[in-house]
């Protein structure tokens, strides 16, 4: 059985715009052509592709086609610029899906992406999550590539590491004299409210606990935006764990342990040269404000899975 590529890049279209309208809208046919796609495609396969919800939501054997979709259409680019398609005037932009943790995005991410844009016909469709989770985000098919907390190769993909994000804990200096006049002791910090991302953020209930201290019963404040969060610690809204890349003249820290997430970059196993090259840029980038790091790239291995676990979410 072979999967035909025009009926896979609609389902694409589908998951992609959320409904099966807007994939019509993008793909220039009419709503009853995309539905007649899907069920052709559904029928030929034996299998449930996508939920009707909105936004439309994919079922795992839609997730595998997707991402085959994704594939033909990144090495179909590839193709076109090697025979020089690209280089008149219908060629075509390729959309890049990534994911990529919030507090790279608001540090270092978006500068090699800004050069990549400016010497590529190539659109950015970025997923912000959590670190420990954009690897799932590769699983599905929904993103080619994703910076992630994970070491163990996505089933599929290659590894490589970025660098570390070092976070220290801080706090606005009124909030530190209202809240640790007496220092920052324990039984100061079960009072004092801090900042967190969101019910996914852990930096702060590990810092806790280096500092002998359970999160539970902890006030706290979610802030899911990682330039909203810095503000927040900022304004005293609470203590928080910082990105040092984030931090200003105006926090002080309040000591304990410094907490450093080791990011990577994975993405699929395909001789592509414009992932290649996205790649390239942003390992670049890494190195610079990152820092160097001595850890051998990996290949997945059949049927890897990552564990499950905020430097994407704070």
């Amino acid at each position: 059985m072979r999967i035909d590529p025009e009926l896979a890049a609609t389902l694409a279209a589908i998951v992609d715009e959320g409904t099966l309208d807007a994939a019509s809208r993008r793909l220039q046919i009419t709503p009853s052509a995309v539905s007649q796609r899907l069920k052709t495609l559904e029928q030929q396969l034996g299998r449930i592709l996508v939920v009707r919800t909105k936004p439309a939501q994919l079922t795992e054997a839609g997730e595998a086609v997707v991402r085959l979709a994704r594939q033909i259409a990144l090495l179909e680019h590839d193709a076109l610029l090697g025979v020089g398609i690209d280089e008149v005037a219908e060629s075509r932009r390729i959309s890049i899906p990534l994911a990529v943790n919030a507090d790279s995005m608001a540090t270092w991410f978006l500068a090699p992406l800004s050069r990549l844009a400016a010497g590529h016909d190539i659109d950015f469709d970025l997923h912000r999550d959590d670190q420990n989770f954009t690897a799932r985000l590769l699983e599905s098919g929904t993103v080619m590539a994703a910076v992630t907390s994970e070491a163990a190769p996505v089933a599929g993909c290659s590894v490589s590491p970025l660098g570390v994000l070092e976070y220290r804990a801080m706090a606005e200096p009124g909030f530190a004299a209202r809240w640790f006049a007496d220092g920052v002791t324990a039984e100061a910090l079960r009072t004092a409210p801090f900042v967190d991302f969101d019910r996914r953020d852990t930096l702060q209930h590990e810092w806790l606990r280096a500092m002998s201290v359970s999160e539970a019963g902890v006030p706290r404040h979610y802030v899911p935006a990682s330039h909203d969060y810095a503000l927040a610690v900022g304004l005293g809204l609470g203590w928080g764990m910082v990105p040092l890349l984030q931090e200003s003249s105006g926090l002080i820290p309040l000591g304990g342990p410094t907490l450093r997430v080791q990011l990577y970059w994975q993405q699929w196993n395909l001789r592509s040269e414009l992932l290649d090259t996205i790649a390239a840029e942003i390992a670049a980038e890494a190195r610079r404000v990152l820092g160097e790091t001595s850890l051998t790239p990996k290949r997945s291995r059949p049927g890897s899975r990552p564990k499950r676990g905020r430097a994407a979410g704070g």
